[in-house]
Formats: C-alpha cells, structure tokens, sequence
C-alpha cells in the first residue's frame, strides 16, 4: 500500500443556479506528480498516484501517511472519505498537504477548509513575485533568501483559521504599481484579506495533527526549480515529524 498519495483530481464548479461549469487544467499536474514520486522516495515512503477522489478507498486511505492534493472544483469526496480523513488528520497519523488550487475545491465539504487552513478567494496578478520567508527556520523555507522572486499567480483567501502559522507572504507595496493596483482593486471589492502582507503558504499545528498549503505550483517550470522542490520535501518531512515547525506567531 501507498503512504504518500497524490491527488489530482479535476471536477467542475457547482454554481448557484445549480448548473456545472468546468473548471481549468493546470498543465503542472503530471509534473507535480513526479515531484512527489520523488519526494515520496526520499523520505522513505510508497507512492501511489490519484487522478480521482473516487480511486480513494478505505483501505488507501488508511495506509497514507500523506495525502498531497492537487485539486480544484467540486471534488466529489463522499462522507465516508471525509470522516476517515478527518479523524487520522486530527490524530495526527495522516498528514495534509495542498498544493495551489487545493484551496479552490471540495466547496461541498463543510471542514474542509479548516484543516487546508482557508478557501481561495481569487488570483488578481500573475507574475514575478517578492515573495517574503516569513518563517526562515521552517523545512519548507530554511533554505529559501529573502525575497524569493518566483514567478507565480498570486492568490488572495477569506475565512484564513486564526492558527495558521505563515511562512511564505508578499507585501503589497513591494509590487508593482500596475500589480498594487490590481490588487487594491481586488480586496476592495472582496474585503478577503486580514492584514497587510498576503499569505502563500502556512502551516497548521494543533496538537498532533499537522497540514501544510503553499500557493505556489501553478506553472511547469516550478518543478524544475530546486528550491521549490525542497519547499515541498521540506513540508513532507514536517509532516512525517522529522523536524518542527517553530514558526512565527499566526497570521
């Protein structure tokens, strides 16, 4: 059996009237998934990949260590999936990782956002960001200098849980005046942000249980970029407990 599992599931949006629209395809999919291949590997663990929650029976779900989503729209998680994951994460024997659009899926699942740490809110700018490490001593970020210029969409959240622990940020006023302005014109409209620096990518500890989200992994040539993958082996090896998080106070 597996014990990290990749999830790329692909579902379209239910929207209010009630009429499905689909959703994009991220072309970093595959690439993500032989990231993780590899990550798995490293760390000493089996690998098994998803294309679909509906692949995610009890049995898998039992025997993962990490569950790694990649997913976007309304991910038809069934409630028996949902109470097992939630339970072995809150016990801290499965460890949750999402990836860029995981924020924006499984809108149905009323926890879900909870554990992942908040719910997508939209993507204003895409471009080179000032990405700020806000939490240098993390295994997702030690390795990181600050700023970290990454080429990436830049995503804003609502409803961000008061103990999410933020390791990666930009600063508005560190972007460009055609970015700020997008962005200004963004949050106004949506009132979807708490402070002034916006959050990429955090950690979540409470007791044992133990999540992660970073924003970044929109495009390709993220898996092809070093750093970025040792981001990801970095908040793996959280995961699995192999070094603490001591981070910075919550966002």
């Amino acid at each position: 059996m597996s014990d990290l599992v990749y999830v790329s599931d692909v579902a379209p949006y239910r929207r209010a009237d009630g009429a499905l629209q689909l959703a994009g395809v991220h072309q970093s999919l595959a690439s993500a998934a032989a990231a993780c291949r590899q990550i798995a590997s490293v760390h000493g663990l089996d690998y098994m990949l998803a294309e679909g929650v509906e692949e995610l029976d009890a049995a898998v779900l039992a025997q993962a260590r990490v569950l790694v989503l990649f997913t976007i729209g309304e991910t038809g998680w069934t409630s028996e999936q949902r109470d097992l994951i939630e339970s072995r994460v809150a016990a801290g024997t499965m460890g949750l990782v999402g990836l860029h659009s995981a924020t924006d899926s499984a809108y149905n699942w009323p926890r879900f956002g909870e554990l992942l740490g908040a719910r997508f809110a939209g993507h204003p700018v895409t471009g080179e960001l000032p990405i700020s490490v806000v939490g240098p001593v993390h295994p997702a970020t030690a390795h990181l200098s600050s700023p970290w210029n990454f080429v990436e969409e830049l995503y804003v959240f609502d409803d961000v849980v008061p103990d999410a622990r933020t390791l990666l940020a930009v600063d508005p006023a560190q972007l460009s005046g055609e970015h700020r302005e997008r962005v200004a014109a963004h949050l106004g409209a949506t009132g979807s942000v708490r402070s002034s620096v916006l959050p990429l990518a955090w950690y979540i500890e409470r007791g044992p249980m133990r999540t992660f989200y970073t924003v970044l992994g929109h495009f390709v040539a993220a898996y092809e970029d070093q750093r970025y993958l040792e981001h990801l082996s970095g908040a793996v090896g959280w995961i699995l407990g192999e070094a603490s998080g001591a981070g910075p106070s919550p966002t």
